[in-house]
């Protein structure tokens, strides 16, 4: 089969697997579900998404739900973690208030989430594509790229028939679908994975990558938030088209290591490879009020408790961070993000609470907020923390000293045996 320009197109039927070359159906089994492209059997970077994958547990374990729409989350406070495509349709999406979503959708079935047995069903598929490639990096549990090359000599298979038959396997074993990204980087697989959702094979091959993202809006690069959007705006950078029309140099001079990813992305240019065991670049947590708080009491209560949170969870990955973040959300839905650099990477819960305290004293008269949140970030080894002391809080080292022991009395009684008289606030 060719194209209109003449050039050879591969065919594969996602129903098969069989590969061919010619228009039409599957010559063996007649299905329409076929993809075509020119590079779609040299291409050999992936990403796999799940389809709505909360929700599609949710439908998978209990059938009568399945025509229903489906959102994930809690309450009338919390946000949207997933909802169905059926709650798409009536424009509900993810990360958006909860009471927004009601009023969308007010026949909408929600359901909180179920994350033990969400991180179950996602170990499954990946011990599927274990078996596929050992080259994965997981970005959540409902998605991962995928790097195929040199598996054709391993499977027999080219590498779009094996994430094919990754699909089919975890319809048939598990009865979820997925959307696959395949490209020859990263930021183009991602890109892929995305349009043609839900249960979508797309592919974006060298030869097309400039016409392909030429018209496309710059909000397609990953990790372009809303406020670097604005400055985007500001400088008159909407498309990739746009981006092409400046020089490195003055992308760089504009908006720094973010100008320098830009210049390089506009032509589809990503040298990032799949990496199995990528470091983790931030610890987090946050929680959403039942109603908006000012009292500065509570507040500091809340935040101690994340930050307990957060330790928790560096102690357990042998981690510290250099960079403490609060993060606040107004009841006008406004966030608000304040960062500080340490002295010394921590992991220790005081540490982080005497830091990020008079952070939020600063923004008390931004409330009352909706919700709080408290992260480490800059992360290191736990062995490159608390080396160097505080000259200007000498009992630094000693709240050090007791945390730990405290760490040791709850591992050994529980996590209620002993606590601060903070976290009762």
């Amino acid at each position: 089969m060719t194209d209109t320009l003449g050039v050879n197109m591969s065919a594969l039927c996602r129903d098969c697997l069989t590969t061919f070359d010619t228009t039409g159906r599957c010559l063996s089994c007649g299905s329409p579900r076929v993809v075509r492209h020119a590079e779609l059997l040299d291409l050999t970077i992936a990403h796999m998404d799940c389809d709505a994958f909360y929700a599609s547990v949710e439908k998978r374990d209990n059938p009568a739900l399945m025509d229903r729409p489906v959102i994930i989350g809690g309450g009338d406070r919390g946000v949207v973690s997933t909802a169905c495509y059926i709650a798409r349709i009536h424009g509900v999406k993810s990360a958006m208030p909860m009471f927004q979503a009601r009023k969308l959708c007010p026949d909408a079935v929600v359901i909180k989430p179920r994350m033990s047995v969400y991180a179950d069903v996602s170990r499954q598929i990946r011990q599927m594509m274990d078996e596929m490639t050992p080259a994965i990096e997981p970005l959540s549990l409902d998605e991962a790229f995928l790097d195929l090359s040199g598996t054709q000599t391993l499977h027999g298979l080219p590498p779009a028939v094996t994430l094919a038959r990754l699909i089919l396997r975890m319809r048939r074993e598990l009865g979820l679908t997925g959307s696959i990204g395949l490209s020859h980087n990263k930021f183009l697989a991602k890109i892929a994975s995305d349009m043609n959702k839900p249960h979508g094979f797309s592919v974006i091959g060298r030869a097309e990558t400039a016409d392909f993202l030429r018209d496309k809006p710059v909000r397609l690069i990953w990790g372009v938030g809303a406020a670097t959007q604005q400055s985007l705006d500001r400088a008159g950078i909407h498309t990739f088209a746009d981006l092409l029309r400046w020089d490195q140099s003055d992308l760089v001079a504009r908006f720094g290591a973010m100008g320098d990813r830009l210049w390089h992305l506009a032509r589809g240019m990503d040298n990032r490879t799949v990496q199995r065991n990528a470091p983790m670049k931030s610890i987090s947590n946050e929680t959403t009020f039942h109603t908006d708080i000012t009292d500065r009491d509570l507040l500091l209560g809340h935040l101690w408790r994340l930050c307990e949170k957060v330790s928790d969870r560096a102690k357990a990955k042998e981690l510290a961070g250099r960079v403490a973040t609060l993060k606040l959300k107004t009841k006008a839905f406004k966030t608000l993000t304040r960062r500080v650099t340490l002295r010394d990477a921590t992991q220790l819960a005081d540490t982080l609470y005497r830091h990020l305290a008079p952070l939020l004293d600063v923004e008390t008269t931004q409330g009352p907020f909706r919700l709080i949140g408290a992260g480490l970030s800059d992360l290191c080894p736990q062995d490159q923390a608390e080396r160097v002391g505080d000259l200007l809080d000498p009992m630094a080292h000693k709240r050090g000293q007791a945390e730990r022991a405290t760490d040791q009395i709850r591992a050994k009684f529980g996590t209620d045996a002993i606590f601060k008289g903070r976290a009762l606030r």
